[in-house]
């Protein structure tokens, strides 16, 4: 192995009855390193499509979190279950199955913005202790509802049993939602299966197994890595000579009117020194003028 830290994102397919700390201690023993961390958990009933970051890159982990999910989920209908999926203690049942057409223009109508409560089962912290830590002591929490966003859902299916392919924001929990179209109905629902299929601009169809992974030698799995700059491919870039390249790493404001550039206040760029990726720069107003400052260094 190389002394340096392999730094980049690596798309891992995950296999139902791993935990997302499984496949994140894998990562550190195959690349050999201690800097890994993941951007958007999977529960253990869940497959798919896990964004895994390496080394310096792992500072990045709050632009991915951010982005936008795309997920393949079973949802049966007439079940209530305490954890909102499959695999909890059964609350409820029912025969009361309404027709197809109610179901899937039931499901539609979450398309959009809604406002969701989290499930105790869930990873979210209260007073530093994670819900379902709380869930697994029979203790209930009260929790907020949060705005999420449905952007798009086709369904099919039959009886009991549908398939969604969901698209949404951030922080939305789809066994929520299965449960929340199942009230909606008066049937109650819950969420047989999940894969989740993309995250912003990544798709599992670029994601590889642990197994495949441990087939590799340590340089074919460093070469999967996608390196920091290009996991900011979209974002507008800036270069920098060494001058400015050096004030840049030193926290200093590089003034846009300086170095001949014209970008809107809030906006995110990628920015380059005159060799290296140095990270993503975020433009602000100050006194002077708009300048652009290192807020995510990735060297």
């Amino acid at each position: 192995m190389s002394d340096i830290i392999p730094s980049g994102l690596i798309l891992i397919d995950k296999p139902e009855g791993v935990t997302s700390f499984d496949v994140v201690a894998d990562i550190k023993r195959l690349f050999g390193t201690k800097q890994v961390g993941h951007t958007g958990t999977l529960d253990p009933l869940a497959t798919g499509l896990l964004c895994i970051l390496t080394g310096p890159a792992v500072k990045a982990s709050d632009y991915l979190l951010s982005e936008s999910k795309t997920y393949l989920a079973g949802m049966k209908l007439g079940l209530v279950t305490d954890t909102e999926d499959i695999t909890g203690k059964v609350i409820s049942t029912s025969d009361d199955i309404p027709e197809k057409e109610k179901v899937i223009e039931t499901a539609l109508s979450f398309v959009g913005e809604y406002m969701q409560t989290p499930p105790m089962y869930s990873a979210l912290k209260v007073k530093g202790k994670k819900l379902y830590e709380y869930a697994r002591e029979g203790v209930e929490i009260e929790r907020e509802a949060r705005k999420v966003e449905i952007f798009d859902m086709d369904i099919s299916g039959n009886g009991a049993d549908y398939t969604m392919k969901v698209s949404c924001s951030k922080g939305t929990y789809i066994r929520t939602l299965c449960s929340d179209i199942g009230k909606k109905l008066g049937c109650g629902a819950v969420m047989s299966s999940l894969r989740r299929t993309k995250c912003g601009n990544h798709s599992l169809d670029n994601a590889h197994t642990i197994n495949e992974l441990k087939e590799m030698s340590y340089e074919e799995r460093v070469s999967l890595l996608i390196s920091p700059n290009r996991i900011f491919d979209y974002l507008p870039k800036v270069h920098l000579d060494g001058f400015y390249e050096k004030l840049c790493l030193n926290g200093c404001e590089i003034y846009l009117k300086k170095i001949g550039k014209n970008f809107e206040c809030g906006e995110n760029v990628s920015v380059y020194g005159e060799n290296r990726y140095l990270g993503v720069g975020r433009v602000c107003e100050y006194p002077d003028g708009a300048a652009i400052k290192l807020v995510t260094r990735l060297v």
